[in-house]
């Protein structure tokens, strides 16, 4: 058989494989900080299922985009070397998805927390003017 031909098995083998592995810890594991994102769990469950979807959609359409070579593969190395890019960037991909998901969910719950700050119990009713000191006058002799 073709050395491509391994090539694009191997590929598909190793680039779902992580993307099944990578998305059942996020699930598992995500399912925490979710609750304390959105302070609810019924939610924090939908949207843990909602994510994991998107990931396995954009992640698994990347890899069958990705997966066509326009590289002649002739030999066992120049299989890996290819190979070795595909993942790579598979990867860099899980790592950027994984990475806005948290930095965007971060946000939503910084700004939940800020709103549920008390407020103080009155608002300033205006300021204070400002005078600054003066040197005394001077002494007549």
């Amino acid at each position: 058989m073709d050395p491509k031909v391994w090539m694009y098995l191997v590929y598909l083998t190793v680039s779902v494989g992580l993307t099944v592995w990578v998305a059942t810890t996020l699930s598992r594991n995500g399912l925490l900080f979710l609750a304390d994102v959105f302070a609810d769990e019924k939610l924090a469950r939908a949207i843990n299922q909602l994510l994991v979807m998107g990931f396995y959609l954009l992640n698994l359409g990347y890899v069958t985009v990705t997966m066509r070579s326009s590289q002649t593969v002739t030999d066992t190395s120049q299989a890996l070397e290819t190979l070795s890019g595909k993942v790579g960037l598979v990867l860099l991909v899980l790592g950027v998805l994984h990475f806005l998901n948290v930095f965007f969910l971060g946000r939503y719950r910084r700004g939940r927390l800020r709103q549920q700050q008390p407020v103080p119990p009155m608002p300033p009713a205006g300021r204070l003017p400002f005078h600054p000191q003066q040197p005394p006058p001077p002494a007549r002799a």
